[in-house]
């Protein structure tokens, strides 16, 4: 069995930023670049991002994938990801406006996937309440995703459900989402 392979979600609409959050500076990185290094530290081997802006992405050294579903949300660009790495253990799929992920946080959720059953599919970090923006995917889930999404549902978190998810619990630091300017972490 090979390495785990980490996705960075760069698209949406970044609305309440007022910018492309994949290129909002936190500690002098792009957040998208500080994630995908924070799944190369954890031991994904391959590390991509997924939608956004393709060129301004590969521009500061990530590899890009575009999102089969672009405006759809991060269901669309979950199964673009597990599309991409039919034959990986796990993949690690990560928003981009997670800066302070660090990569133990990534191996507890890649770990408690790797020891659940394997009719389980998804592994998603919790601190108050379940996290699918940072989850760990077997790529045998994607049937259900593809189907789920065909028949209507775009919330992530309930497609999850539906495919069987276990839960690890981590700092809930690791998980603070920067949406607006104001929430960047001083």
């Amino acid at each position: 069995m090979g390495a785990p392979v980490g996705a960075v979600l760069c698209g949406g609409a970044s609305r309440r930023m007022g910018r492309d959050k994949a290129f909002v500076e936190y500690d002098g990185v792009a957040m998208a670049v500080r994630v995908a290094a924070t799944l190369s530290a954890a031991g994904c081997g391959t590390v991509v991002a997924i939608g956004g802006d393709v060129a301004a992405l590969t521009s500061v050294g990530l590899t890009c994938v575009e999102d089969e579903f672009p405006g759809e949300g991060p269901l669309g660009g979950v199964i673009t990801a597990l599309r991409q790495f039919p034959d990986a253990p796990a993949v690690m799929i990560v928003a981009c406006d997670l800066p302070l992920l660090t990569p133990a946080t990534v191996r507890t959720v890649l770990g408690s996937l790797a020891s659940a059953d394997r009719a389980v599919m998804v592994s998603m970090a919790r601190t108050d309440r379940a996290e699918p923006m940072c989850a760990a995917w077997r790529p045998t889930a994607l049937a259900a995703l593809e189907s789920a999404m065909s028949a209507g549902e775009r919330r992530l978190h309930m497609a999850a459900q539906s495919v069987g998810a276990v839960q690890s619990v981590v700092p809930a630091g690791d998980l603070t989402n920067v949406n607006t300017p104001g929430d960047l972490p001083q």
